[in-house]
């Protein structure tokens, strides 16, 4: 099904060279030899969840992009459904020129049980067009664990009519553990795409040939800095995304309360009737409730201690300055999601009024949607 590039590493697909360890696609000499070839770093984050900087800027990633518009093809676009809104690939429409796209909603194993999964479908279809998006079809899988593969690969077959595909998403969505899924399913298991929970692990579009002369092809993440993960430390990273089914944590709280989401946000109840606030965010994410007028004293004593992550006192100071981020929640009777970008999300009824501030790091993308669930 698949052979190698030459010159090429399997795992992230930056092209192979031996002379400068700190440039992209190192390897030694002594790697050269093997069948699957990969580079050095890729070969660090497999083996020893070690990864290593490399000087590739956001536009040498926009231009193995927009080469897309020119060709004819499906685009396949990957979000990751727990983070809709920091996973969206803003400017799509213009890398993808007139091809037709498939959204994929990846992760779908961390929803909560009682979801109804149509209902996230149709969401996704509508935030995608708020967002001036019209794709052909949303499949919801879990790369991860493998489920409705099958019926993205029928999806893929049916609307590429004989085309290429482009993968295309921001960093940490999952189109690499998705790849390596189809590739399993195709039989070429041996050769893998290099995945890790760090930004930016696929460096140039991998090639992956198809029966009828065509390809797929992984393009690299964009990284979208609005996301919390790029503000905080590898350790750090993975305590907040999460890994399993996420489970709500529904708060009571009256007006003059806050929830501290770690040492990552906080979201203070100003004025409203008491009502439940249901948190959604990695089931080990510290939370702690706090009085409002208490809220800034808890977090200069302990931004780093009791409010991790952040982990430790230089990884507290090293996070941008926090803004507040203010919304009106009116009583339309329907659920509203105010969603903190690469963290989670904390939503409310709509039965009353309520005033919310939320804090967070700048440049962290905080805003209001139509309910989730």
């Amino acid at each position: 099904m698949m052979e190698q590039t030459s010159g090429s590493c399997a795992g992230c697909g930056v092209l192979i060279q031996t002379e400068d360890p700190k440039r992209p696609g190192y390897a030694p000499q002594s790697a050269l030899g093997r069948k699957v070839l990969v580079c050095q770093r890729c070969y660090r984050i497999k083996h020893y969840n070690e990864v290593a900087p490399v000087s590739m800027g956001d536009d040498d990633f926009l231009r193995i992009l927009d080469g897309i518009g020119a060709t004819q093809s499906l685009v396949v676009m990957v979000v990751d459904i727990f983070d809709f809104q920091g996973s969206w690939l803003k400017g799509l429409p213009r890398f993808v020129g007139k091809n037709p796209i498939l959204l994929v909603g990846n992760k779908v194993d961390l929803l909560p049980r009682n979801i109804n999964l149509n209902r996230v479908r149709n969401w996704m279809q509508h935030e995608a067009k708020e967002r001036g998006l019209r794709p052909e079809d949303v499949v919801l899988i879990s790369a991860q664990k493998g489920l409705h593969i099958d019926e993205l690969l029928a999806r893929i077959g049916e609307l590429r009519k004989g085309r290429d595909v482009y993968i295309v998403g921001v960093t940490n969505v999952g189109k690499s553990t998705m790849i390596n899924r189809i590739l399993h399913d195709y039989g070429a298991a041996e050769l893998e795409i290099t995945t890790s929970p760090f930004p930016g692990t696929t460096l140039d579009k991998i090639e992956i040939p198809l029966e009828d002369g065509r390809s797929i092809y992984d393009t690299p993440g964009i990284i979208n800095r609005d996301q919390i993960g790029h503000m905080i430390p590898p350790s750090d990273l993975r305590k907040i995304t999460p890994t399993s089914r996420i489970n709500s944590k529904v708060y009571q709280l009256n007006d003059g309360q806050s929830l501290f989401l770690g040492g990552l946000a906080r979201i203070d109840f100003v004025q409203g009737q008491r009502q439940p606030f249901v948190v959604y965010v990695d089931n080990d994410m510290y939370i702690h409730r706090t009085k409002l007028e208490k809220a800034d004293e808890v977090m200069e004593k302990h931004h780093g201690s009791l409010l991790v992550p952040p982990t430790g006192e230089e990884a507290a100071k090293a996070l941008p300055p926090f803004v507040k981020h203010s919304f009106k929640i009116k009583p339309t009777g329907t659920t509203t999601d105010i969603v903190i970008s690469g963290l989670g999300w904390v939503s409310l009824q709509g039965k009353h009024d309520a005033s919310v501030v939320v804090h967070a790091p700048k440049g962290v993308s905080v805003g209001m949607r139509k309910g989730l669930i």
